[in-house]
């Protein structure tokens, strides 16, 4: 079984080291390094990362190089680096804010672990995790931001009956292959549709296209 590889970058060293030490106690993953810094981890990346995916658990709130500046770099630089940010700030504009910035999940510093180590499969899966909280701050902040209620029926793009589908499965948190295999087609035609919905939304990432669904209300959070 191939291990998920993980980075740990967090300023607070007994916190890093616990984290450090649940991580590396997940036969899942493979705790590739942990630093006490976003520069030192900017230094040591070339030397550790291949084209795989990968999955870093980021601070927001760090000295020096802060959690918004690192994940940007990161996108920029190292694509296959799929973040996700630990943070005591549950703001709903600065989760858009992040989420628009193609982090792949939010979660709140007091996390349990069941959580995290189910965030860590998810984002290495599908490309992203949103818990309920996080959804729901999206939700308001989307609704903030529009003074009448947007519905499906009013997209600013024009999907298709089968992107709406994927569009479906894809905030459902499915996979290609169990979209593929839902839906019965081939998951090059999968990938296909996905590529076809980043490109008609403008939006940068999966995480991206369920922030898109949510906010002209395609997807409705389950209660």
């Amino acid at each position: 079984m191939n291990k998920i590889p993980v980075f740990i970058v967090d300023d607070q060293n007994l916190f890093r080291q616990s984290l450090a030490l649940l991580i590396s106690s997940v036969e899942e993953f493979n705790l590739l390094g942990d630093f006490e810094s976003g520069n030192s981890f900017v230094d040591k990346i070339p030397y550790i990362v291949n084209n795989q995916p990968h999955v870093a658990i980021i601070d927001m709130d760090m000295p020096g190089m802060n959690g918004i500046e690192l994940n940007e770099i990161l996108h920029e630089q190292f694509p296959q680096i799929k973040v996700i940010i630990l943070s005591v700030h549950i703001n709903p504009s600065l989760i858009a804010q992040m989420i628009h910035a193609k982090a792949s999940a939010y979660l709140e510093k007091n996390c349990d672990k069941e959580e995290l180590i189910m965030a860590i499969q998810s984002v290495y899966k599908t490309g992203f995790y949103f818990n309920k909280s996080v959804l729901k701050a999206i939700q308001d902040n989307a609704n903030k931001k529009n003074a009448v209620q947007q519905t499906i029926a009013n997209l600013p793009v024009k999907l298709t009956n089968r992107e709406k589908q994927v569009l479906e499965y894809i905030c459902k948190e499915y996979s290609n292959a169990e979209i593929a295999q839902s839906m019965y087609l081939s998951s090059r035609t999968i990938e296909g549709h996905r590529i076809n919905l980043l490109t008609k939304t403008g939006c940068r990432n999966t995480a991206g296209l369920v922030l898109f669904a949510i906010k002209y209300g395609f997807y409705v959070i389950p209660v």
